[in-house]
C-alpha cells in the first residue's frame, strides 16, 4: 500500500514509512543501486549493484571470497542510493547494517535478479554456466534503519534555498 502524497510530504527524512511511498516503491523496482561501504584501508567505496527488494529487505548477491565481502564482514554499516538521471533527480537513500549469509551454489535471489535483467533464456544460460561445484555466494541483506527520499518537487534536501525550491517546483 502506498502512502498518499500529502502524508508522505510531511514525513521527515529518516522515517521508515518513506518506503511506503509511490516514489520509493517505483525506485525499489529499478535494476541498479549504488552501494557505499568502508574498505579495509578505511577509505570509502561506492559500487553499482543489482538488487532485489523483498518488501522489507534489499538483497544483493555476491561471490564469496571477494574484497567486498571481506570489507562488509569487518564493517557492515552501508548506505545505498537508488536514483534517476532523467529530468529532475528522484533519489531513494537507505542506511543500515547488512547481514551476510554464505551459501553453496547460486543464491536464489541472485538467480531472480539475473533472469529479470537478462531475460529468462539468457539468464538461465548464465546461471547454468556459473552453477558449478564449489561455487559459493553470499547473500547481502539490508533492512533499512534510515530512509531518505528526494524528488526536487515536493521533497527537497533540507538546506535547499527557498528561491531554488520555488524555481524547481514551478513557483516564481
Amino acid at each position: 500500500m502506498s502512502l498518499p502524497n500529502a502524508e508522505a510530504a510531511d514525513l521527515p527524512q529518516g522515517d521508515l514509512k518513506l518506503l511506503d511511498t509511490a516514489l520509493a516503491q517505483r525506485l525499489l523496482g529499478a535494476p541498479v543501486a549504488r552501494l557505499a561501504y568502508t574498505s579495509r584501508d578505511l577509505t570509502p567505496r561506492l559500487i553499482p549493484v543489482n538488487f532485489l527488494w523483498t518488501g522489507d529487505e534489499l538483497v544483493v548477491g555476491a561471490f564469496a571470497g571477494t574484497y567486498k565481502i571481506r570489507d562488509l564482514r569487518a564493517r557492515p554499516d552501508v548506505a545505498i542510493c537508488i536514483d534517476t538521471a532523467d529530468g529532475l533527480p528522484e533519489v531513494l537513500m537507505l542506511r543500515g547494517k547488512v547481514t551476510l549469509a554464505e551459501v553453496d551454489g547460486v543464491l536464489p535471489e541472485y538467480a531472480t535478479i539475473q533472469r529479470a535483467g537478462m531475460g529468462d533464456e539468457a539468464g538461465a544460460a548464465y546461471l547454468e554456466a556459473i552453477d558449478k561445484p564449489g561455487l559459493r555466494m553470499v547473500r547481502i541483506g539490508l533492512r533499512p534503519t534510515w530512509v531518505g527520499l528526494v524528488d526536487f518537487q515536493q521533497r527537497f534536501p533540507s538546506r535547499t534555498p527557498e528561491p531554488v525550491r520555488a524555481a524547481l517546483s514551478g513557483g516564481h
